[in-house]
């Protein structure tokens, strides 16, 4: 499947999955040494090769669609390294909600509550605060501390990689649904995964973790 039918299908998905609400959120994909990122405005439910922009692996507009405002974002994860083929940003509820709160950690947004999260997704750091399409966004994700392959951004949503577009589509489905177990249990005295745990289940599925009692 070429690259902007792969983009096509993960929208659909996406939004299948409930996890695109409006038209929000926004895919891309690297096709050699271009990336094909999803252009602004689009809906990700109905893209065409019309709603595709390509652009360089520094953000220069080589045809297509106008991209997202978001694509800094993309460029900025792409820069981390080459493990990052694709990427989803999304808008979803409950990463959006968990955006809103206190980090549980310096370098993760997330607790870990279940071997699922830490397995798929890894440590999940939490952004600063920044206007949709500040470019700064690019600038926050390529410099951020650690290894990790998805963050949230405060107020605002999540961002995940993934080795190819399906990968990211079910990570960013897992972080989710990761979101919404620890949501479920904030007020309550919960049982996160030990250290030690944490660790076996990162090293076993090369899964980024820092690994310290605190993160």
């Amino acid at each position: 499947m070429s690259a902007r039918k792969q983009l096509i299908a993960a929208g659909r998905r996406l939004v299948d999955m409930g996890l695109s609400p409006g038209a929000t959120g926004n895919l891309s994909i690297r096709d050699g040494e271009t990336i094909l990122v999803t252009g602004t405005g689009a809906s990700l439910g109905s893209l065409t090769d019309a709603d595709i922009a390509e652009i360089s692996l520094t953000g220069e507009h080589l045809g297509g669609a106008r991209a997202s405002k978001e694509t800094p974002l993309h460029v900025g994860l792409y820069n981390r390294g080459v493990e990052h083929q694709a990427i989803v940003h999304l808008h979803s509820p409950q990463a959006v909600a968990m955006s809103c709160l206190s980090p549980w950690s310096e370098r993760n947004a997330v607790p870990p509550l279940t071997p699922y999260f830490v397995m798929r997704v890894g440590q999940t750091p939490l952004l600063p605060y920044r206007h949709p399409g500040d470019a700064a966004l690019g600038d926050d994700i390529r410099t951020a501390p650690g290894p990790f392959r998805s963050a949230l951004l405060a107020n605002h949503g999540s961002v995940v990689s993934g080795k190819d577009l399906g990968d990211a589509v079910e990570r960013a489905a897992e972080l989710e649904e990761a979101c919404r177990i620890a949501l479920l249990t904030e007020n309550s005295p919960r049982r996160e995964l030990t250290p030690q745990q944490i660790r076996e289940l990162a090293e076993k599925w090369d899964s980024p973790w820092t690994h310290s009692p605190v993160d």
